[in-house]
């Protein structure tokens, strides 16, 4: 097995939002804001090369929406999806399996592309099955209030169409080195896989903690459907961390930081070391 990171490109949201009830006072300086309030986040993948599978988990927010669309999310930076997957030899088309966390839209706006001539939608990975935890799916096609403009019907609609969409049960595992967690606190049934890797247990943690600064339990984002719930799966996953032996926790979303291992200090539980994955 082989791991790669994906970067696919950063945006902006508002800090606020992204920290919840914590005061400006204190997550300013954990990650600093523009003057309109708005923070810089990654959109980070992990790539999987194990056998014959070429395992993708997540994609970034595409390129079919239109100016106005992008325009209120800031997307800046030189990474891209095709960049990163091209550094490493691989294409969209040498994906075999698509494992999306959740559907909001960037995580999974790569997964739809524009034809040549932009008459309609095809899948971006035309040899992947798209992997969705089942009662997520559900939650997409009728989604709450809260989370409806999360929802892009042009990112979920095409992969149904194309006969590519597999939906997983709360057991299932994608390979006997790929596991899943399941988690529903930002949204209903969340995947987080598990790679389990040489020595090392690796948990992509996808918006559960969404940036290293968010590792303290009151740090969830106003984005999420139950916070309480939240709180109580961040707690859990952090002690599972800290009594399994060599885990890395992987950030989807910090702008600067790849990966951690955490312990427990005075002050709750804290980042233990700095990892990247080309060094494991």
């Amino acid at each position: 097995m082989k791991l790669y990171t994906i970067e696919t490109g950063h945006f902006k949201l508002d800090g606020g939002a992204m920290f919840g009830v914590v005061p400006k006072s204190i997550w300013h300086k954990l990650n600093p804001a523009d003057e309109n309030n708005m923070i810089s986040l990654a959109m980070r993948s992990l790539l999987i090369e194990d056998g014959n599978r070429l395992i993708l988990i997540d994609n970034g927010m595409g390129q079919k929406q239109d100016d106005k669309f992008f325009g209120y999310y800031y997307l800046h930076g030189n990474h891209s999806l095709d960049k990163s997957l091209s550094q490493y030899g691989f294409s969209k088309s040498d994906i075999t399996d698509m494992v999306l966390t959740h559907l909001h839209f960037d995580h999974c706006g790569g997964s739809i592309e524009w034809n040549n001539d932009r008459t309609k939608y095809q899948t971006a990975f035309p040899n992947a099955t798209y992997w969705v935890a089942e009662e997520h799916w559900k939650e997409a096609m009728a989604p709450n209030p809260r989370e409806k403009a999360s929802f892009l019907k042009e990112n979920i609609l095409p992969i149904k169409e194309s006969g590519q969409l597999a939906l997983l049960k709360e057991d299932d595992n994608i390979s006997d080195t790929v596991q899943l967690g399941v988690t529903h606190g930002h949204t209903q049934s969340m995947i987080h896989p598990i790679i389990l890797y040489k020595d090392y247990t690796i948990i992509y943690m996808a918006d559960l903690i969404p940036t290293q600064a968010h590792i303290p339990t009151a740090y969830v984002m106003g984005y999420d459907v139950r916070p309480l719930v939240t709180m109580q799966e961040k707690e859990d996953t952090l002690k599972e961390a800290i009594l399994t032996e060599n885990t890395i926790l992987f950030f989807e979303h910090d702008p600067l930081h790849e990966a951690c291992t955490v312990h427990q200090t005075e002050k709750g539980v804290r980042v233990k070391e700095q990892v990247l994955i080309k060094d494991l």
